[in-house]
């Protein structure tokens, strides 16, 4: 069984977690939204991924930069103005006593509000819009931040900005799903995705580097969501002195490479060991090591902060 970047072991914690649904906590079993609701009908909506850090969410000013643009973009009223909303993240973390608890994962997602008929035209919404926030114990599993992935490169293309942007970090991602699905078919963790161009963009759920000779490598940026993650290993990278570069590069610069990697809010960063069959590296390999340290400090830096 395939084994991807989001897979963490059973806690039986979760079972019990409270669930943020506007502003009122209640139990997983009891979280719930409208059949109407533009999320559920349409993938109407936009969302953020979080992760609690040393009793703080790490780079939130990122993620909420990135949440608040997307709700502009579409033209949605999100309710809330960001302090009330970092409020009410903090509240779901205290309502479930994870301040003091490390291995805490957010998902936070904001839909456009309740429908008054299955239609896509925003005018027909009646609600305020939809905010729900739930906390989960998730770790990633050691043998991932160790071992690795295994990618291979699907059919399904990122999509042209003028069809769908890929910067909008939305709620309709049948266009990364399917990508996945072909990917676990084929026996890999994860889709690895070109752009309309052939050149290499990102992964249907993290973002893709290679390392070359010393350099780090990763898309233009012009076909992918404007990652958290991604933008911290380019960062730390010009910290340390790393040669990093955002380029258009092919399938056969992968094929080559000395080792690859893939970030994410959830796993940070990834060793990624084969693709398409090509093997890289037997786990992870130095420059993959010596960058997961360098983000683990980043983030405590920012907690401090």
């Amino acid at each position: 069984m395939a084994q991807g970047t989001h897979d963490f072991a059973h806690d039986p914690r979760n079972d019990a977690i409270l669930i943020n649904v506007n502003g009122d906590l209640v139990p997983r079993s009891e979280a719930t939204v409208s059949v109407f609701d533009s999320g559920f009908m349409l993938g109407d909506g936009v969302w953020e991924g979080l992760r609690v850090h040393r009793g703080k969410v790490a780079f939130l000013d990122a993620h909420l930069d990135r949440l608040f643009e997307g709700a502009k973009a579409i033209a949605m009223d999100i309710g809330l103005t960001r302090d009330e909303l970092i409020a009410s993240i903090k509240a779901t973390i205290d309502g479930n006593d994870m301040r003091e608890q490390e291995g805490v994962h957010i998902r936070l997602m904001v839909t456009r509000g309740v429908r008054s008929t299955p239609y896509q035209d925003p005018r027909v919404v009646i609600s305020p819009a939809t905010i729900v926030i739930i906390p989960e114990y998730k770790t990633p599993l050691p043998s991932t931040i160790e071992t690795g992935i295994k990618l291979f490169t699907v059919h399904v293309r990122r999509g042209d900005p003028a069809v769908q942007d890929q910067k909008l970090n939305s709620h309709s991602k049948l266009n990364c799903i399917t990508a996945c699905i072909q990917a676990t078919q084929a026996g890999a963790d994860e889709a690895l995705m070109l752009d309309p161009h052939g050149f290499v963009a990102t992964c249907n759920s993290t973002h893709f580097f290679v390392v070359r000779k010393g350099e780090v490598w990763t898309s233009s940026g012009d076909y992918c969501l404007g990652g958290i993650t991604r933008s911290n290993v380019i960062q730390v990278c010009r910290e340390q002195g790393i040669p990093v570069f955002e380029k258009n590069f092919s399938l056969t610069d992968v094929y080559g490479a000395d080792e690859a990697f893939v970030t994410g809010t959830f796993a940070g960063v990834v060793p990624v060991t084969e693709i398409d069959g090509r093997v890289l590296t037997e786990g992870r390999g130095p420059m993959v090591e010596r960058l997961q340290g360098l983000y683990k400090e980043l983030m405590d830096r920012d907690v401090a902060a």
